[in-house]
């Protein structure tokens, strides 16, 4: 109940999201329980936390994925279509390891590695967006979903 107040009251939100790309440059999707299409696994920060505090908890969580060197950071994005005063941070993961193809139960319903050019049909605009800013040179939007 205090949440959705406070999201009322507050002007922002925030959330991290990562890339993770494997050596032949797939990118790991999930597919969650509670809304239709693929996205870049990640999630809210929490207070207390830093955006790569948070990048690797949700990644943790959701996938099973552990970085094994830094994230970079891609950009942050407006995602005002999606809650007025919404923001994604989109890192690139490029070191990490995951034993077996954890998912969170009951959250993620599915997991996949996909090419830039095998992107499943259902996938959100914004991550379609970002796939083609970092696989084919496409101009950086600073909207989600330009």
């Amino acid at each position: 109940m205090l949440r959705p107040f406070w999201r009322m009251r507050r002007g922002m939100t925030l959330g991290a999201q990562g890339v993770v790309i494997d050596e032949q440059d797939r990118v790991l999707l999930v597919r969650h329980g509670y809304r239709p299409g693929w996205f870049f696994p990640g999630g809210g920060v929490e207070w207390g936390e830093t955006l790569e505090d948070a990048l690797l908890r949700e990644l943790e969580e959701e996938v099973g994925v552990t970085l094994t060197g830094p994230p970079v950071l891609h950009g942050i994005f407006s995602n005002n279509a999606n809650f007025p005063g919404d923001h994604i941070a989109v890192y690139l993961v490029r070191e990490w390891s995951r034993a077996g193809e954890y998912r969170q139960k009951g959250e993620i319903a599915e997991t996949g590695m996909f090419a830039s050019d095998e992107v499943p049909a259902l996938t959100d605009l914004g991550t379609r967006h970002r796939f083609a800013e970092i696989f084919d040179n496409a101009p950086l939007s600073a909207r989600w979903k330009p």
